[in-house]
């Protein structure tokens, strides 16, 4: 595929390094992580150690001081891994997580943690989803209320997380509460594994994905330092709407990256496999399918790199990121879906990169905003 206007030299080297750190690191040893249920920490940190976890962070922390199309390049070459698991255990600390702290927190607390985060010695996870509020991130239940004893000033924590992406294995958690009566009277706050009271529910098993690991969280009565608060009191809400656009691409772009590499490896199948006298893609039909699911995916490409274009001239892109989850995320099944149909018996069985890539990209349609929130969006923005 031709390369894109967005894109400078600098873009495409980062592209190549990050290539080969998934031939070097990823791909090889993958297929054991899916088993385990997790990544390796130290491969988390010789990403951090190769400067991939702090692209748009400041550079006396170690970061890049790079633009949201450099971090859009980075999740798209990221995603030409067929192990969905592990691009999301990097994408939820790089671009999900670790943003909050990065765009809310004072220099007390990035002096604190920032180093360690862009170095991958401390891996994040962000706690919004709870069992009865996903998407609608007001109706969080989660509560802090402030105190003030001999201990000093405190928050005292009490709710439950699901879905939580890197709960089990995270050091450091933004974790979302209400502080106020209004629906959006949320707060976010810095937590620590290993704080009295803030625990592990359950590691959840799921259909995909499988070496992330996802969990439970339970805050039974965790008192955090009032120095924990990130960002203003009652701002949590706008802090997490901001942040979304920025996972919402990046969702984008994983999405893309399973398209192409679900037409990849159809058309080397369709190509070699021999049916009714000669390589399927002697069928019309195989051909102007796999032809139009290519067209689809490029222009949603296109539309990708466009919305990480606008932000880096500072537009509001709200609406352009939504249509774009939504519309991946849809994309990504049609695709995957139709690549695995090509494939017969083989695109069911397990460990092949096609059955994989099928499980994994159902939940693009789901996380990080469902299509039918993403719509809505778009629609009352018209």
């Amino acid at each position: 595929m031709q390369e894109m206007i967005y894109t400078t030299p600098e873009h495409e080297a980062l592209r190549e390094q990050v290539a080969r750190f998934l031939a070097r690191e990823v791909e090889p040893q993958a297929a054991a992580w899916e088993e385990q249920g997790f990544v390796p920490r130290e491969v988390l940190r010789r990403m951090g150690q190769a400067g991939l976890f702090g692209l748009m962070y400041e550079e006396r922390y170690g970061g890049a001081e790079a633009d949201a199309m450099t971090n859009l390049v980075f999740a798209e070459a990221l995603s030409q891994s067929t192990f969905a698991g592990f691009i999301i255990t990097v994408l939820v600390h790089t671009d999900m997580a670790s943003p909050h702290l990065h765009h809310a927190g004072s220099p007390a607390q990035k002096d604190k943690y920032l180093r360690k985060v862009v170095g991958g010695e401390l891996i994040t996870a962000v706690g919004i989803t709870e069992p009865g509020a996903g998407s609608d991130v007001a109706g969080i239940r989660t509560a802090a209320r402030r105190v003030s004893d001999g201990d000093g000033d405190h928050w005292v924590l009490n709710g439950t997380k699901m879905f939580i992406t890197n709960g089990v294995m995270a050091d450091l958690y933004f974790v979302a509460a209400k502080t106020g009566p209004g629906r959006r009277e949320v707060s976010m706050f810095i937590v620590e594994k290993g704080t009295p009271g803030f625990s592990v529910g359950r590691a959840l098993k799921k259909t995909g994905w499988l070496s992330s690991d996802t969990a439970e969280l339970v805050f039974d009565n965790v008192r955090i330092p009032a120095t924990n608060l990130l960002g203003e009191e009652g701002k949590g809400f706008y802090s997490v709407m901001k942040n979304f656009q920025t996972e919402r691409i990046a969702l984008g772009a994983m999405a893309v990256g399973h398209c192409q590499q679900a037409l990849k490896l159809t058309l080397d199948y369709v190509r070699q496999r021999q049916a009714f006298g000669g390589p399927l893609w002697d069928q019309q039909t195989i051909r102007q399918r796999l032809a139009m699911l290519d067209a689809k995916t490029r222009a949603a490409r296109q539309f990708m790199y466009h919305c990480a274009w606008r932000v880096t001239q500072g537009h509001d892109i709200v609406q352009d990121v939504s249509m774009l989850k939504a519309l991946t995320g849809e994309l990504v099944n049609e695709v995957v879906q139709t690549c695995q149909q090509f494939h017969g018996g083989m695109g069911y069985i397990r460990e092949t990169a096609i059955e994989r890539l099928w499980r994994d990209a159902r939940v693009l349609a789901i996380g990080g905003g469902a299509t039918e929130v993403m719509l809505e969006e778009v629609a009352k923005r018209y």
